[in-house]
This record gives structure tokens, C-alpha cells and sequence, in this order.
């Protein structure tokens, strides 16, 4: 059975922690806040769970928890009386199904329920049930302690940089604008990605991940420099490029140092990666660090041999941080992929003769 979400829907985005209520929706975000809204209610428990369904992107969640709704467009569904099926089978087979919806249409009526599932005697279904929940809470256990040993080598760099950093009080400051030429990149569309397509990268709101927006047949720079977040969640992220031919959208700055045998680059960026988010603004709800306030981030300048010695440091540091966060998705995609596969076999079944 499906039920719409009209009654339940949330009639403010007056969220607070505060609250008891979660709003939900099905895509990835799942909980958007809590409402102390108190009727409207959907009772969902862990006796009466449902799957909550998006109509347009096909996305779905287990509930087993009292919610209001975000999007009208959501369907919850439950296992239809006298059916001998059980929900959280269900609920499995559903991440079996290969489909991607093609256009922004209502996919449950017209198709996504038309699928056909396998129905197994239902101790069959609840003994899969029982091996899946298994080896789903042994995922989640082991994603928390990876969690937890990445934030610690985190908090263990940021210490370590910050310590390592601090030098005496007659120590030189200077502005970043007094060592480097600051320049912002440049709008790039995505037809001049078309349009240009080469092995050059452009970089656009970095991560750790990259921040790649495409590659392009040509370069604006070809030589060591540091590289930042002007806009948006990322801002004041910043990057070190050396041997690296690369381009930069409008949402990144680019700083070379002037003097190299004043500053190294690499020092600079390890200052920066301590320093720079502090001057990030708010920016009505776009946090933004330009070009201008980049200029005015004040660093200690020491002498070469210095900077040279806390840079060997901090790069080891950062070395077991960074390799432990390829390290960290890599070994949860294994295990995901371990799951999907012992889940598709589980719930691989031939079908019974008409």
C-alpha cells in the first residue's frame, strides 16, 4: 500500500535541535530538522515501520520513528493486510532494482510499482531479513570506528600545525599580499568544457576529493603556487600545486609567492591551512573568503631553514592523514560492495511457473 504525505506534510522550516519531531525526506539529506510541531504526526514505530518513498527521484528510507514530512511528493509505503511479506524484505529487494527515472515525472503509479519482485515463503524472506540487518550493522560499526580514527589523526595534524607553527614573538609578520601575487580564476562555462575538452584540469569548489569541474586542451598555470576557495561551503580550503599544469574557475584564487628564497609555497600553504578559515565571512548564508581578504591574512615569516624544518613535519603529518582518508572510503566501498554482492545473492531467486 502507498498513503500520501498531505496530512503529515510540516508547515514550517522553523527547524531547531531543540525539537522532537524529525522531518524527513527520502533523498540523501534524510533528516532536514526537527519541528515542535505536534499534530500531523505519521506514527511510524519499530512494530509499524514504513518506507518512505520520493516520487521523482525513486529515493527511499526505512523509518521505524514517529516523522513529519518535508515534500508532497513522498509516498509511504506499508505491506498491503493478509500479504505474507515482510516489509524490511521489501525494503531490501527495492535496493536491487536497477532504474533511473528519465524525466521529472511521478515515477510510483505509472511504473516504479509495476516492478516485480521475488516473494519467498516469508521465514525465507525473514531469515534474509536477519543476515542483511547483520552485516549491515557490522558496516555501520565499522564506518564509526573509521570515522573516529580519521577524526583523530585530524585533530592530531591541527594540533601538531598549530604547535609546529608558532614561532617567537620577534619573529616577522607579513600580509600575504606583501609575499605573493594574488588573482582570482575566471568564469569557465560548461560549453567551453565541451567545447575544449582536453587532460588539462580546472579546478572549481576544491575538496579533498579534488574539486575537478573538467578538463580542458589548455593551462593558465604551469608552476608551484597555492590555490584556494573564494565561495561557498569550501571556502578558505586551501590547495599546493607543484609539477601540476592547471586551471581555476571564478570560485577560486591563486597565490604565487613573490621571493621564493623569503617564502617557501609550501610553507605558506601549511600557514594558510591554519589560518585562512578564520577570515572566512558569512556572506548572507554564502561563506566567502575573496581575493582582497585573502591579502590581509597576516603569517610569521622565519627564516627558510625554519619554514623548511616545520615543513618536513608537518608533510609527514599530513601524509598519514591524507592516506588514511583514501584509505577510509576505499575500505568502505569494499565492504558496501562485499554487502551488495551477498545481498544480491540472497535475494536472487528463479521464478515459479505461471
Amino acid at each position: 500500500n502507498y498513503s500520501q504525505p498531505g496530512k503529515y506534510l510540516v508547515a514550517s522550516a522553523d527547524y531547531d535541535d531543540a525539537h522532537r519531531t524529525p522531518v524527513l525526506t527520502a533523498g540523501q539529506t534524510f533528516i532536514l530538522g526537527y519541528t515542535n510541531e505536534s499534530e500531523g504526526i505519521y506514527p511510524a514505530s519499530k512494530e509499524l515501520p514504513v518506507v518512505i518513498f520520493d516520487d521523482f527521484t525513486t529515493a527511499f528510507k526505512w523509518v521505524d520513528f514517529p516523522f513529519k514530512a518535508k515534500s508532497s511528493a513522498m509516498k509511504m509505503l506499508t505491506v498491503k493486510l493478509g500479504q505474507p511479506t515482510d516489509l524490511r524484505y521489501i525494503y531490501f529487494v527495492m535496493q536491487t532494482i536497477r532504474y533511473e527515472p528519465k524525466d521529472h515525472a511521478r515515477q510510483w503509479i505509472g511504473k516504479y510499482s509495476t516492478f516485480q519482485i521475488p516473494v519467498p515463503p516469508l521465514e525465507v524472506q525473514r531469515e534474509i531479513v536477519r543476515i542483511l540487518d547483520n552485516f549491515t550493522e557490522l558496516e555501520a560499526e565499522l564506518e564509526a570506528e573509521l570515522e573516529a580514527e580519521l577524526e583523530a589523526r585530524r585533530q592530531q595534524l591541527l594540533y601538531f600545525r598549530g604547535s609546529i607553527l608558532e614561532f617567537e614573538p620577534n619573529v616577522r609578520w607579513a600580509r600575504v599580499d606583501e609575499v605573493c601575487n594574488v588573482s582570482r580564476g575566471k568564469v569557465i562555462s560548461k560549453d567551453y568544457l565541451r567545447d575544449h575538452a582536453g587532460v588539462f584540469p580546472v579546478y572549481s569548489s576544491q575538496t579533498l576529493s579534488n574539486g575537478i569541474f573538467g578538463y580542458v586542451d589548455t593551462f593558465e598555470y604551469d608552476f608551484e603556487s597555492v590555490t584556494w576557495t573564494t565561495d561557498g561551503a569550501n571556502a578558505g580550503s586551501v590547495f599546493y600545486h607543484l609539477g601540476e599544469k592547471f586551471s581555476i574557475t571564478n570560485v577560486c584564487g591563486l597565490l604565487k609567492v613573490r621571493d621564493p628564497s623569503l617564502v617557501s609555497a609550501k610553507y605558506l600553504f601549511h600557514q594558510l591551512s591554519q589560518y585562512a578559515k578564520a577570515h572566512v565571512s558569512a556572506g548572507m548564508g554564502n561563506p566567502k573568503l575573496m581575493a582582497k581578504a585573502m591579502g590581509a591574512v597576516r603569517i610569521p615569516i622565519p627564516p627558510l631553514v625554519a619554514q623548511d624544518r616545520a615543513v618536513s613535519v608537518l608533510d609527514q603529518l599530513d601524509a598519514l592523514v591524507n592516506d588514511l582518508s583514501i584509505g577510509l572510503p576505499a575500505e568502505l566501498a569494499a565492504r558496501r560492495k562485499q554487502y551488495e554482492y551477498y545481498r544480491d545473492r540472497l535475494l536472487t531467486f528463479d521464478e515459479s511457473p505461471a
